[in-house]
């Protein structure tokens, strides 16, 4: 075993991104910019609301509230205070697929820091008073959901599309499953799929990869030995995918649109199908934003997005408008995807489509915590760190019949889903 460990020498990339497997399996992987004077940790978990267990929608979003309640070393004002001595912040997400725990730190702070944050994922205990009192600041999560059609026409849009597959569930699961979480659920959750194997820790900032692998080493100390198989994710079988065309009376102000489709995973087109959405609903020279807020004044927001899962894509498009346009909007919507802009883009708006797009990369690279979130991405998706200059060569080299292709994909491969709230009056 110490053999084969100290084989798996370092793996180095132009950036000064650098990579190392612990004996334990966990991946360790820096990002070293030197001249910030902070550290952002992160430990990454491919798990997420997809992977919920039936019937405890959410349980992957409450663990990552839960983490920070308490661990055999530290309270949770202990684990507050902590890290806000040692000038830096603890934050976390759940997204269908991943949960991340990260932190920054001053970088002289960096070793008690990832003390902290391995002692979180390793240690926590789950005290039950503290467990039901963070019970109800997620039902205050879900309520602002709730209170905001935005947010709750597009959850409400990802169940309908997936039609019951996991990937449908809300990321903050329902009232009744939250109220229904135990210690032992959190405590099963973890044993599935908090395993070195199915984790990775990055460090981004001014640090030095042989240090954080040293400090990683003794912060995550041998994983116990799971008792059964991680469960497997569920595919998605796109025979489930029922195009659906729907509208719901909802108490609201405003009409909500939401326009979708999803297709298989094609790794070819990813860069394709990111220059399409910036082309079509990515900032304020956007097609989308052009047609239906600049010229014909009947949105304040609209935009498009596309997210990329494990085996598919999810390409969608959001307008609020009043309930009196909520036709002429849908009108307008379908007539820009069929538009001669889609099918045969020029290459003033080509290149300002890969512009936009080039900037959100390059500008991202100077915040540390985009920085972490993108080299998740490229672990988590591709399995590998995807250099900028690939990334960059990537998106420079996306044609307009690339274009045409990506639109054809969400008008073809799946009809368009539709699901409007409409306001009652």
């Amino acid at each position: 075993m110490a053999e084969a460990y100290q084989a798996q020498k370092p793996e180095c990339y132009p950036e000064g991104i650098e990579e190392t497997t612990l004996e334990s399996g966990l991946r360790v992987v820096t990002d070293h910019v030197p001249w910030v004077r902070s550290v952002t940790l992160g430990i990454h978990i491919e798990a997420g609301s997809r992977d919920d267990p039936d019937r405890k929608d959410g349980l992957a979003h409450f663990l990552e509230h839960a983490l920070f309640k308490g661990t055999k070393h530290r309270d949770y004002i202990e684990i507050a205070g902590g890290i806000e001595r040692n000038g830096g912040y603890l934050d976390a997400w759940t997204t269908k697929e991943q949960t991340c725990i990260y932190l920054r730190c001053l970088d002289r702070f960096t070793e008690p820091s990832l003390d902290l944050l391995a002692d979180l994922v390793t240690n926590p205990v789950f005290p039950a008073e503290e467990l039901e009192k963070e019970k109800e600041v997620v039902l205050e999560e879900i309520s602002s959901v709730n209170d905001t059609p935005e947010e709750l026409v597009s959850e409400d849009f990802d169940r309908l599309l997936f039609n019951r597959h996991p990937l449908g569930r809300p990321i903050l699961g329902s009232e009744k499953s939250v109220e229904s979480f135990s210690a032992t659920d959190l405590t099963d959750f973890m044993a599935d799929f908090y395993r070195p194997e199915n984790m990775f820790l990055t460090a981004t900032g001014n640090i030095r990869h042989h240090d954080i692998v040293t400090l990683a080493e003794r912060c995550f100390p041998a994983f116990p030995a799971p008792n059964r198989p991680a469960p497997a994710r569920t595919p998605f079988l796109h025979d489930r995918c029922k195009p659906f065309n729907r509208t719901k009376r909802k108490r609201i102000h405003q009409a909500q649109i939401v326009l979708g489709t999803l297709i298989a995973r094609h790794d070819p087109s990813f860069y394709a199908l990111m220059v399409f959405n910036s082309l079509l609903g990515n900032g304020m020279s956007s097609i989308l934003n052009l047609e239906l807020r600049e010229k014909l004044a009947l949105v304040y927001s609209t935009y498009s997005s596309v997210a990329f899962f494990d085996d598919l894509t999810v390409m969608n498009i959001y307008a609020g408008t009043d309930g009196n346009k909520t036709a002429q909007t849908l009108d307008v919507l379908n007539s820009v995807l069929r538009s001669p802009e889609l099918a045969e883009p020029s290459e003033a708006v080509l290149r300002s489509a890969k512009s936009k797009l080039l900037g959100s990369l390059l500008m991202g690279t100077e915040k540390m915590t985009r920085r972490m979130s993108h080299l998740a991405t490229d672990l988590s998706y591709f399995g590998r760190h995807v250099p900028l200059a690939e990334k960059t060569a990537a998106i420079e080299a996306v044609s307009a019949e690339d274009i045409a292709g990506a639109a054809r994909m969400q008008l073809h491969d799946v009809p368009l889903s539709t699901l409007v709230y409409q306001p009652t009056r």
